[in-house]
């Protein structure tokens, strides 16, 4: 139907440039908002009728019976109707809605994909400090980064996943010492365990298990080794640099671990220190004082972002000497530019809102060819974790919140992927644990997952069912006679699988996973739908082979869809 729809936008920009010369350009179909008005509408005639100055139901007559006249409408349109006052109802032959399955299965995986674009985008997520486990809004970063680059790579990016994380300063510093009074023997509550009143950064100290879990392996003696470092710990509680990268490693290695629980893996890990010994950071604070875009007041280096449309203008280099964290951000965005990166997109929590005006206020200060609005930005909320009707606030693992693993733990990656891409990435979202692990239509990810599980069973049956004649090849399917498919719930079911290729390039453009969940949906409810209405195994084979070649086509998009979410597609439920 890919073909069908561009053969008939073809001409429709064909007739629209000889009413004026140029609309052809904005030739485009609309999805009606009743169903039953048609398949397709289109609005060209209102939209000229003003600067034609022509009545627009007239100018529609007109277009109508001019497209009535072309090949493609001849072949392809069953009516041409006028409704209001000049929009155009297309009704499609049903054999323009059976090309998709034809196209469905003949691409396989790559229905919706585009050609290569000969570009290249880096997407940053998840970018957690290595201070402790993931928690609940680092899986929602990590579905929502993951999902995204995938979405570019179907629409022809090459796509670059990394992780950009901080391995030094207080954090840090905060997470050597509560694991060095942990390997001396100490534990929370001691009297010699910081507490609000005689210590500023007691209400950062790690206090979860994870942390004596990281001392008694430091004073084993260990090896730990994650994706990007490995450490082995020499078991002196005195010597605070090496607990200081022993804890660094352990919890890189406990961070693999959850992103390997998502079945997620990254192309690069970016330290924040290599800005600072690769003298990133200093160039660029030399560039923006050179370019005149800084000053001094108070003992403290100023960047004057307000000319960038900043609500004030930002402290770079504070008093003591230090970097506010903005700094290394514009030095690293730099780099990233530098390294071929036109199109950058980084997915935040929305406590990091603050952080784009300054960081683009200095990349244009930077003045070195990044454009305006660079980089994109994703940001999401915190979720709310449910369990047996009450809210999980903790997690004995971790002291203070759900991690991911443990969300993982409790109901399955797939399930964890699909709700958090459920809904769009800035509102609020509450995981009910209960609701992820039901085997029910209140399940979105088993509703979906029912309907790939439910065709293959259909196919498995159809196929043991003719073994002794040879076997059933799936992939023939795409060749069968489909004049079968007339029914009004097989046309609903292949308008919805047309719907696809331009759901992945809205869903792409506009960075926005949750469409392709609302989309699967959907498509399982036409299945659903189709498969109560009319019976697939019958005895007639030109029908049987049709429908089998329709619900073949279905479990392909289905799939298709789900592995762009990162959730699996099973065969047996």
């Amino acid at each position: 139907m890919l073909s069908v729809k561009h053969d008939l936008l073809a001409a429709l920009a064909a007739e629209l440039d000889i009413l004026s010369p140029g609309a052809g350009a904005k030739a485009a179909f609309e999805s009606p908002k009743v169903a039953a008005h048609g398949d397709f509408a289109c609005t060209a005639a209102m939209q000229l009728a003003k600067p034609l100055k022509l009545n627009p139901r007239a100018l529609g007559e007109q277009l109508k019976t001019a497209l009535e006249a072309t090949p493609a409408f001849q072949r392809w349109v069953s009516a041409i109707e006028i409704a209001g006052p000049g929009f155009l109802n297309i009704r499609l032959q049903p054999a323009a809605k059976q090309e998709v399955v034809r196209e469905v299965l003949a691409a396989g995986e790559r229905f919706g994909y585009q050609a290569s674009n000969g570009q290249q985008v880096l997407v940053e997520f998840v970018s957690a400090n290595p201070t402790g486990p993931l928690h609940v809004g680092h899986g929602r970063q990590a579905a929502l980064g993951d999902a995204i680059c995938n979405l570019f790579s179907t629409q022809g990016w090459k796509v670059h996943r990394e992780f950009y994380y901080n391995d030094a300063g207080v954090q840090i510093d905060t997470l050597t010492k509560s694991t060095q009074l942990r390997a001396k023997g100490f534990k929370p509550g001691d009297d010699c365990w910081p507490t609000d009143s005689d210590n500023p950064l007691a209400k950062n100290f790690y206090n979860g298990d994870y942390i004596a879990d990281i001392a008694e392996a430091f004073k084993a003696k260990a090896t730990v080794k994650a994706d990007d470092r490995e450490f082995t710990a020499n078991g002196d509680v005195q010597d605070y640099d090496n607990i200081r990268q022993f804890a660094v490693a352990y919890l890189r290695n406990e961070q693999d671990k959850d992103l390997q629980a998502f079945n997620l893996q990254f192309d690069e890990y970016y330290l924040e220190s290599s800005l600072y010994t690769s003298g990133r950071v200093e160039a660029t604070v030399n560039k923006l004082v050179a370019n005149g875009k800084t000053y001094e007041q108070d003992g403290a280096l100023w960047l004057k972002s307000t000319d960038y449309g900043d609500d004030k203008d930002r402290v770079m280099r504070k008093q003591d000497g230090s970097f506010t964290y903005f700094v290394p951000d514009v030095a690293y965005h730099i780099a990233k530019w530098e390294r071929g990166f036109t199109k950058v997109v980084n997915i935040q929590g929305t406590d990091h809102h603050g952080t784009i005006a300054r960081v683009r206020a200095g990349l244009q200060a930077a003045d070195v060819g990044i454009p305006q609005g660079y980089p994109d930005y994703v940001l999401h909320t915190m979720v709310r974790v449910v369990k047996g009707g009450e809210e999980v606030k903790i997690s004995k693992r971790a002291g203070s919140y759900v991690t991911l693993r443990d969300l993982i733990e409790w109901t399955s990656k797939d399930a964890v992927r699909f709700f958090l891409l459920s809904r769009k990435p800035d509102t609020e979202y509450t995981f009910d644990v209960d609701l992820a692990v039901a085997q029910n239509n209140d399940n979105p990810v088993y509703y979906v997952q029912y309907a790939h599980a439910r065709i293959q069973s259909v196919l498995r049956a159809w196929q043991e069912s003719v073994q002794e004649a040879g076997g059933a090849d799936v992939a023939a399917l795409k060749d069968v006679d489909l004049s079968a498919l007339e029914g009004p719930q097989a046309q609903a079911l292949m308008l919805q699988l047309a719907k696809y290729p331009e759901m992945l390039t809205a869903a792409a453009d506009g960075e926005a996973p949750h469409d392709v969940t609302f989309y699967l949906r959907d498509l399982a409810a036409s299945y659903h739908s189709y498969y109560d209405a009319e019976r697939i195994l019958v005895d007639d084979e030109a029908v049987k082979k049709a429908r089998l070649a329709l619900v073949a086509a279905t479990a392909q998009v289905l799939h298709n869809g789900l592995a762009v979410l990162g959730v699996s597609a099973p065969a047996r439920m």
